[in-house]
């Protein structure tokens, strides 16, 4: 996979113009032959990422020796108001993550964290040290495996928070179990780990606030509240029908390119994003049947129907979470990709005000410059299909105002 980022986030499209046309289903490089550097895993990377997800507990251990030895360096420390994106995949939530990340306060995960992501300190002081890793300036982006016009460099911000989790919950990607985790959620080793971990972050990088998109967390808001009950979670949603042409774009781009380069397979493993490619799974919201029938729909070629009961069930989640927890629901701000598009300016100063991270008026016109709609037509799915997905999704997007 692309193992560039950038440091800064210029503004840019939510989508690029070439994303989601057609029937979703299909792709250019459905053949599964590419020549695309994003999706090519270098073999130094390959091998240490492996080795560090074959052996989680040792690296476990490494963090906390870690921890030990910089604690003078993190006495100081403390997670104020960690801010929280998610939303289901194709959603918005990167250029949301890039934008919060632009601001001096913050630390975030970056590509470069990739692959001893456990131990944030000693690696990111070693890069200090590198004379090659030194040069980031001059470092050239290019555009990231998804194909969304989204350019990256070994700076930009990513969502590797993951790994912590699978450290620690190595079943959290089985779809045969339930993935939430609420506020009776527990698990001292990692609430401790985790902790240190982000403190460890915002020291190295000599920032205040913590920003991590997670789509998984959809399913944590509770235990992270718990955690956290200052945290300010950013939740993000997408008309359906167009939703769902993107990420069924993003699935066929995916198998074509891991069908290509099996590595880029085992990367997206180790860094857990299922949301596509060879291994896609769906998140378990609780409800078995309908995680079997939505991962059968996928096997069998059913794309749509499968992508709209995966819709549903995830964002059904999320309503019924946040009716059902008025707390959590005070520290969360829905975000529609429409309004994100629409009325950008409108849409980053709520975001930020609710984040409680101040920018400057002429900071809030940039980023809101380069935000528009897809310019790409609407999906070509047939009259019946487009019935069906509003069948499906209706009453779920009716609860956010579609």
């Amino acid at each position: 996979m692309s193992t560039s980022g950038s440091d800064n986030s210029t503004s840019r499209p939510v989508e690029s113009r070439n994303a989601g046309t057609g029937n979703a289903g299909t792709s250019p490089a459905a053949s599964g032959k590419v020549s695309d550097p994003g999706f090519v895993v270098p073999g130094w990377m390959h091998w240490l990422g492996g080795w560090i997800h074959r052996k989680p507990g040792t690296w476990i251990k490494l963090g906390n020796l870690e921890t030990r030895a910089v604690q003078d360096a993190i006495a100081d420390k403390h997670v104020d108001r960690p801010v929280y994106v998610a939303g289901l995949a194709r959603s918005g939530t990167t250029i949301l993550l890039e934008h919060l990340a632009s601001h001096p306060a913050v630390a975030t995960h970056r590509y470069v964290d990739f692959p001893p992501l456990l131990t944030p300190y000693w690696w990111n002081r070693w890069l200090a040290l590198v004379p090659l890793t030194q040069k980031k300036e001059q470092e050239q982006a290019q555009e990231r495996a998804h194909k969304d016009g989204i350019e990256v460099t070994s700076q930009s911000p990513e969502a590797f928070e993951e790994m912590l989790w699978m450290a620690f919950f190595p079943e959290t990607h089985d779809p045969t179990q339930s993935s939430v985790k609420g506020r009776h959620a527990e698990h001292p080793a990692f609430e401790r780990f985790y902790d240190e971990h982000i403190r460890k972050l915002l020291a190295v990088r000599k920032r205040q606030r913590y920003v991590a998109k997670g789509n998984y967390n959809l399913v944590r808001l509770g235990y992270l509240h718990r955690l956290y009950p200052q945290a300010k979670f950013v939740l993000v949603i997408r008309d359906p029908v167009w939703h769902i042409a993107s990420l069924m774009k993003q699935q066929a781009l995916f198998v074509a390119g891991e069908t290509s380069e099996p590595r880029a397979l085992e990367h997206m493993r180790r860094v857990g994003h299922y949301e596509f490619g060879l291994d896609r799974r769906a998140i378990n919201v609780g409800n078995d049947e309908e995680t079997r029938r939505i991962t059968a729909l996928w096997e069998a070629g059913n794309e749509i129907e499968g992508w709209a009961r995966y819709w549903a069930a995830i964002y059904a989640h999320l309503a019924d979470t946040l009716n059902e927890d008025p707390e959590l629901r005070k520290a969360c701000l829905i975000v529609r990709y429409e309004d994100l598009c629409g009325t950008p300016r409108e849409s980053l100063q709520a975001v930020f005000d609710h984040a409680e991270l101040e920018l400057e008026p002429q900071a809030l016109a940039e980023a809101a410059s380069g935000l528009h709609a897809p310019t790409y037509y609407k999906p070509r799915f047939s009259d019946a299909e487009v019935a069906m997905i509003a069948e499906i999704t209706g009453p779920v997007a009716a609860r956010f105002g579609y």
